[in-house]
């Protein structure tokens, strides 16, 4: 086997050939929400690994959610590995393929429902580790892809899996999109969700309107006021909003979820006991708050700059950048690096508007990224 560090950078990456893969991946349709549509792109990736070589094994889910699937690499070494680190839920509902986000490629970019996140940057690492295996090119230590389906929703089912095996790795690579100047993420900022629920006083809105307590008319109180609890230090935003069922009808329940976000864990926590301490604005309709998911802050150390060090070496060997930055938006790597793992983040595809119907790649990163990603599971 060849262990020069610069022998994966010689590689014959080729985007269009792996845009022709991942169209199969983009193809096949995994929201969140919908288990077996997740467990079916579990089954498509867990074929292409069994075709790699790898030990492949599905972990079933579990809260109503989908799959997850391990595959493991055969390694001369026992030492603590590369854990590479990917989730295959998308935000992106059933049909919007077969809409305005079906797959096509339109010059230097292709559109599809979770190209980007992160359907993308978990394609290009597996396909790093298949031209390291074709070219008898040796990892630096073993490698193990967990793949995860509750990413998209803060990671519910799936924290204590990937804690667990982030705990036996040395390394962790998260392969979610790159920053738009393409750098990578050394650090994500700490992030709480919330469950809302008013519960008012139900009547019929035509004959006896009076008589009944709106819950979403408490619950737009709050939206507005929560909202503007924004500030330098702490952000908040509704994302979701469901109350009532018939027109005709004064709503009895109103339910909303809020996110959280701040680049420092305090400031977090300041958040979280303000969202806590939040009251109704009448005593005709009350107010429950419940704290959801929680992403930890992970904060760049030595251990993480020192492997970023790496990859901007690698980079520069290829031409280009990956400057490093703290990052909002979580990932499971928010997990990992709060255990003080070395995790690098941000290492998938170019491209933006993710979450979108524009959700787009830039196809040449196909290749750079993957290029990049495989010399790095050649030195790390």
């Amino acid at each position: 086997m060849q262990t020069t560090d610069t022998a994966a950078l010689e590689l014959p990456f080729d985007s269009d050939t792996m845009l022709a893969g991942l169209r199969r991946w983009v193809e096949t349709e995994s929201p969140t929400f919908d288990a077996a549509a997740v467990n079916r792109m579990m089954a498509v990736a867990a074929r292409d690994f069994a075709l790699l070589g790898a030990t492949v094994e599905t972990i079933p889910g579990r809260m109503g959610l989908g799959d997850c699937v391990r595959a493991r690499f055969p390694h001369p070494s026992r030492e603590p590995g590369i854990l590479v680190l990917a989730h295959l839920d998308t935000v992106h509902p059933i049909g919007t393929l077969a809409g305005e986000l079906h797959f096509r490629r339109d010059g230097a970019r292709a559109y599809g429902p979770g190209i980007q996140d992160m359907k993308g940057g978990t394609y290009l690492a597996m396909e790093a580790m298949a031209q390291l295996q074709r070219a008898g090119i040796a990892t630096s230590r073993p490698v193990t892809f967990l793949l995860t389906s509750d990413e998209e929703i803060g990671s519910p089912s799936t924290r204590d899996l990937i804690e667990a095996e982030a705990a036996r790795a040395a390394v962790v690579l998260v392969p979610e999109p790159a920053r738009p100047d393409g750098g990578v993420v050394t650090g994500r900022y700490a992030i709480a969700r919330f469950n809302l629920r008013t519960t008012g006083k139900p009547s019929h809105a035509g004959a006896r309107l009076g008589e009944g307590r709106s819950a979403i008319r408490e619950m737009c109180k709050q939206v507005v006021a929560i909202e503007g609890m924004t500030g330098d230090d702490c952000t908040f935003s509704v994302g979701v909003f469901h109350g009532g069922q018939w027109v005709n009808c004064v709503t009895t329940h109103c339910d909303a979820e809020v996110l959280s976000m701040a680049k420092r864990q305090e400031d977090l926590d300041a958040g979280v006991a303000r969202m806590l301490a939040l009251h109704s604005t009448t005593n005709d309709v009350s107010l429950e708050v419940k704290r959801g998911v929680t992403r930890p802050v992970w904060e760049p150390d030595a251990k993480v700059m020192a492997l970023h060090a790496k990859a901007e070496q690698l980079a520069r060997r290829m031409g280009f950048s990956v400057p490093p930055q703290s990052s909002g938006g979580g990932s499971d790597g928010n997990f990992t690096g709060a255990m003080g793992i070395p995790t690098l983040d941000g290492l998938g595809v170019r491209g933006a508007l993710a979450h979108t119907l524009e959700e787009h790649i830039m196809v040449e990163s196909l290749a750079e990224r993957g290029k990049l990603f495989a010399g790095l599971l050649q030195v790390v």
